[in-house]
């Protein structure tokens, strides 16, 4: 990925929250390799120790274990801090639904939380990590921002929940809000285990151990899946963008559309494995089509995805491979 114009004093201090887990952890490797230095936060509710004890011995990273439902933990992560990429919450739709009143005080108290203080330590910049799911039962295609539909779970609830409280952060405070809407992001460290694990790294270990991945519907709902590489470079942009881009939200994929059998088909052959999958039920909260207009992104904070679905799941089967 090209970084040869990141406009970003060498001195900085990121703070990553949740960053033990999949995203937050690629950010911040990616921002020390340029670099600057991390703060991490994390409360190993969802992230892992694993994910950041390469980093723990590098003199430009700092671990904070806290909860960002504390308001005094967030104030202190955010002290001398001059950017902030939020990352921590609780994903998963189904699990939303089984726990609504978690992820309201998860997902919003604590986005809300991180805000505030981020105001009262004059953050330059707040990157946030929303989610396609604000976009609900809306049935066009490609995905448009500002053409939102009726929310179909207490996670997306969460999310557009978020946005709406960032943008009052920068009517009312003055403070440098970016909200990125995530596409069904995959990549290295994406966790496949558990009920709840995304669906390319869970179909990737249950086939290479030998059993059979469960569909649910059909297979031929689509996502616009989204490599990790293309999610690091929209959190550096944002934080090289203007204030006109401020209290924004912005789509964050590839631009692509590819349907789930495909993607198993792709996989089985990757793998050389002969294994047909069990189709089940379809899952409740779950939207049928995904594909982002990503053209906001591209004009305001000059995002430019490099990273094909193609390219970034040959790296991650590779990555998988020598890692499970």
């Amino acid at each position: 990925m090209r970084y040869t114009d990141l406009k970003i004093p060498p001195e900085s201090l990121f703070l990553v929250t949740g960053g033990a887990g999949f995203i937050g952890s690629n950010l911040c490797e990616a921002i020390l390799s340029f670099g600057y230095k991390v703060r991490c936060l994390d409360d190993f509710s969802t992230g892992k120790k694993e994910n950041i004890e390469p980093f723990i011995r590098n003199s430009n990273f700092e671990f904070i274990e806290g909860d960002i439902k504390n308001i005094e933990t967030c104030i202190k992560s955010c002290k001398d801090v001059d950017y902030v990429l939020h990352q921590a919450a609780w994903g998963s739709v189904p699990r939303s639904i089984e726990m609504p009143v978690y992820y309201c005080f998860n997902n919003i108290l604590g986005t809300v939380n991180l805000l505030e203080a981020a105001k009262q330590n004059n953050v330059k910049k707040f990157v946030y990590a929303s989610s396609s799911s604000v976009y609900g039962d809306e049935p066009n295609l490609p995905k448009l921002e500002g053409r939102e539909g009726n929310l179909l779970s207490p996670y997306a609830v969460t999310k557009r929940a978020d946005e709406e409280w960032a943008k009052q952060y920068t009517k009312h405070y003055g403070l440098d809000t970016y909200g990125l809407r995530y596409f069904n992001v995959f990549g290295r460290r994406q966790d496949p285990n558990g009920v709840y694990a995304a669906v390319i790294p869970k179909f990737i270990k249950q086939l290479m151990n030998g059993e059979r991945p469960t569909i649910n519907g059909d297979g031929r709902q689509s996502r616009d899946f989204t490599y990790i590489e293309n999610i690091i470079e929209a959190n550096m942009r944002a934080c090289m963008a203007g204030h006109e881009a401020a209290g924004e939200v912005f789509n964050i994929a590839y631009g692509g559309r590819e349907y789930l059998i495909d993607i198993y088909n792709d996989l089985t052959k990757a793998l050389n494995i002969n294994t047909e999958p069990i189709y089940g039920p379809n899952r409740i909260g779950d939207i049928r089509h995904s594909n982002a207009d990503i053209t906001k992104a591209r004009k305001m904070l000059g995002y430019n995805p490099e990273w094909s679905f193609k390219r970034g799941i040959e790296e991650a089967i590779e990555w998988y491979k020598d890692n499970l």
